[in-house]
């Protein structure tokens, strides 16, 4: 496993100097359209991810996709909103295919979900899974997939095939460590079914600043000066305490046994890194999760944020588990049950990508109604 080598008295805005992939939130023709290369020549952008609101977004400004809707005027709505959604995943991994070439299969990847009305769907779930990996037909693809209970299953199935994955909508630690065990099995399965392990990417994709969103307004309803004090901090300690679990997993013989077989760790990717608190610097879910061997991806605001004035100081993760887990115990300590806010993040981040498709649908069919009217 990669330890940071940055020299921590010579600061830089360089992520890439801490061992960190700068991965983008976000997707849309106009970034196909030269955007996407512009951000990974002077963003040192080296990876895409997508979500189902990204493409509602992406989809419901302007007419970029006029002539995709006008070609597939008479189609069902479901297979014309893969077709457009497939064309750009496949755009952009052909985009970045150099950068996947160049660090041997770890970067230049592209996200793209299953519907997530299948996410309490294990065999569903597999079998989209499977469907779009063929249908993208890219090698730096990756197939998301969510971390509920029923999301477990089918990541173990899915990666057994030889199929990349990012695992996605990953709150807490508990949930973190048998996303870490499905993996770990899943890539078992793949070399005893004979693939080869060195092609097959995964991340785990743990959010961040929902957790302090919650957090807060739960600290909040409590308004003592203890629990407003602890404001802010819930998210960034979460994360620090999910890369202590993946140290120790990545530190295991079984893990061992993976990778002198070729296996590449499954690496934690900090999703949801935009922050929501205007009071709060708007690069925190950037600099205060910096440690090599991690992907962050960001909206494009962050990135632009961080460019700015972002500054990178060496790893501020490795060796602040205690201080993480103090963190969490003194919210804890106030009456806010950590579990109880993962599990409630996990079921509305669900439920939100469920109305994004949903908008997706929507905009879509509006689109096929009126191509050539």
């Amino acid at each position: 496993m990669p330890e940071s080598t940055t020299d921590q008295t010579r600061p830089t805005r360089r992520l890439s100097e801490a061992g960190v992939s700068i991965w983008l939130d976000d997707l849309s023709r106009e970034l196909l359209d030269g955007g996407l290369a512009d951000l990974v020549e002077n963003r040192d952008v080296v990876g895409v991810t997508t979500n189902p609101t990204i493409f509602a977004s992406a989809m419901a400004k302007g007419h970029a996709y006029d002539a995709d809707l006008a070609a597939l005027k008479g189609t069902d709505v479901e297979p014309a909103v893969e077709k457009i959604t497939t064309d750009d995943v496949r755009s952009a991994a052909d985009q970045l295919r150099d950068l996947y070439d160049r660090t041997e299969t770890v970067d230049g990847r592209v996200s793209i979900e299953v519907d997530p009305r299948l996410a309490r769907d294990t065999a569903a779930t597999v079998a989209t899974a499977k469907r779009l990996w063929a249908t993208v037909d890219r090698p730096n693809v990756m197939i998301k997939i969510p971390a509920t209970v029923e999301g477990l299953p089918a990541i173990t199935a899915v990666l057994a095939e030889g199929i990349s994955v990012n695992v996605t909508l990953i709150f807490s630690i508990e949930r973190y460590r048998a996303v870490m065990d499905a993996f770990l099995a899943g890539l078992e399965q793949a070399r005893a079914n004979g693939h080869d392990l060195g092609p097959i990417g995964s991340v785990a994709s743990f959010f961040v600043s929902r957790v302090d969103a919650a957090v807060d307004a739960a600290l909040e309803s409590v308004g003592t000066p203890e629990a407003l004090e602890l404001r802010g901090k819930a998210a960034i300690a979460n994360a620090r305490l999910a890369y202590a679990a993946y140290q120790e997993v990545f530190s295991s013989d079984r893990w061992r046994a993976l990778e002198s077989a070729g296996a590449r760790p499954q690496r934690p990717l900090w999703a949801s890194t935009g922050v929501k608190n205007p009071e709060y610097r708007d690069t925190m879910y950037v600099d205060e999760l910096v440690v090599a061997g991690v992907v962050n991806t960001m909206p494009q605001p962050t990135l632009e944020a961080f460019a700015d004035h972002g500054i990178v100081l060496g790893d501020t993760v490795t060796g602040t588990a205690d201080e993480a887990a103090a963190t969490i115990a003194a919210i804890e300590a106030q009456g806010v049950s950590m579990d109880e806010v993962t599990r409630r993040l996990e079921d509305e981040g669900v439920h939100k990508f469920e109305v994004s498709w949903d908008e997706l649908l929507s905009t879509t069919k509006s689109g096929l109604d009126a191509a050539g009217a």
